[in-house]
Parts: structure tokens; sequence; C-alpha cells
């Protein structure tokens, strides 16, 4: 068998594969694409789930879909804390986001329509002992307490780091906590060796010191932005 046949049969394989796979990319993009529109609606969601009542888990891809359209308006915020009306909130990339310089970055919020008021869910990011961590916090009306928070990581040790995500009871600390002490920003803290302020502090995860710090540097830090517009609509009722 010449070499040239073997050249050419494997240029032609090459291009028969390449093929084939843009054809499958194609195919499949939309459906990836509606699949992680889903993906993300729930994780903004199961910040607030205590609130909706629902387990979201056992909803399907439609019923998310519905709820969010029903019951939760959309903006976002530049990085002075002014509405961008150019974009949706759902539409914000978080990641691609923090490449850009802190000026020109956007921010999505979300408010879901309760019963009782309105919930404003802010997405934070931030940095854990080995990657990126990320999270949604919600605010009741007041713009000081927290209704509910989740978490997410890229590669968090699992059984520590990546407790802050798999463990329900880190999430559900955070309910109640309020933002503010005195008019005077605080944030929520994770704090390890016994929490001394209750409102505004939540138990650590226990020998994940470093990525503890990460989730309080980035609600700090993540929080802040969203504050100048919190303030703009406190004026206003």
């Amino acid at each position: 068998m010449s070499n040239r046949y073997i050249l050419t049969y494997t240029v032609i394989m090459a291009m028969i594969t390449a093929v084939v796979l843009a054809f499958v990319v194609n195919v499949l993009h939309p459906r990836q694409v509606a699949n992680e529109a889903v993906f993300n609606k729930r994780e903004i969601l199961s910040s607030i789930e205590d609130e909706i009542g629902t387990d979201l888990d056992k909803l399907s891809d439609q019923e998310v879909l519905n709820l969010f359209k029903e019951k939760v308006d959309q903006i976002v915020l530049d990085a002075t804390g002014n509405v961008v009306d150019s974009i949706r909130a759902e539409d914000v990339d978080m990641a691609a986001e923090e490449k850009k310089p802190a000026a020109k970055r956007v921010y999505p919020l979300f408010i879901y329509n309760g019963k009782e008021g309105k919930i404003y869910l802010m997405s934070v990011r931030g940095n854990g002992l080995w990657d990126k961590i990320w999270g949604h916090v919600a605010l009741k009306d007041d713009f000081n307490t927290v209704v509910g928070t989740s978490f997410g990581h890229i590669g968090e040790t699992p059984g520590l780091g990546a407790e802050i995500k798999d463990n329900p009871n880190f999430a559900k600390q955070f309910q109640g906590k309020r933002i503010y002490e005195d008019g005077k920003y605080v944030s929520v803290a994770v704090v390890k060796g016994g929490i001394k302020d209750p409102a505004h502090q939540v138990d650590a995860v226990s020998g994940a010191t470093i990525t503890s710090n990460g989730v309080s540097q980035m609600l700090y830090k993540g929080i802040a932005i969203y504050l100048p517009y919190f303030k703009g609509l406190k004026k206003e009722m």
C-alpha cells in the first residue's frame, strides 16, 4: 500500500469526520442553548425555593420556564447602577463580563414578584480555592434582609469547598441575615470558629477556609455593585 494512498485516505476520512461533526453540532446547538437557559433559570430560582414553595427539582423544564416568565422581571445594570436597556439579564454572561474593565461591566438583576412583595436576586462571582465560584443572593424589598442564596463552583474539593453547593444547609444559613448594620453596609461574612454576630455572619465550611473566605469576599464585593440602584429605588418609595 503506497504512502500516497494512505495520505489520500486519511485526508478524505478527516474531511468526512469534520462534516459529520459540524452537522451534529449545528443540529444539537439549539437544544443545547435551550437546556442551558433552563439550567440557569433553575439555578437563579433555587435561591428562593422556600419562598416559591415548590421543589424545583420536581418541576419540568417547561414549568420552570413558565414560572420564570410569569413571576420574574429582569433588568441589567452598569457599573454605576444605571439601567442598561440594550440587553436582557438572562443574556448577561458573568464570566465574560469579568474579563472586561470594571467600568465597562454589566450586571443582571432578577426581580421575583412574590405574594408579599418583590424579591431582588443578584448575581455574584468570585474565587474559591481552585477556580471560580458564583452565587445568587435574594434580598427582600427592604434592601437589607436576605431571603435566600444559592452557590456554584467549577472545581472545589468534594466534601470540603464543594459543600457551598452540595450541602443545602450552608445556603440556608443566609436566610434572614442582614447586609446593613446601623446604616452601614457590612454584607454577610462566612466565619470559622463560631458566629459572634448572628445578624451578619454564617458558619464557614469545615476544612475549607479558603473557599469560605472566597464566598465572603464574593458577597461583599458582588452585593456592593447593586447598592447604588437599590438606593435609588428607596428614594422613589
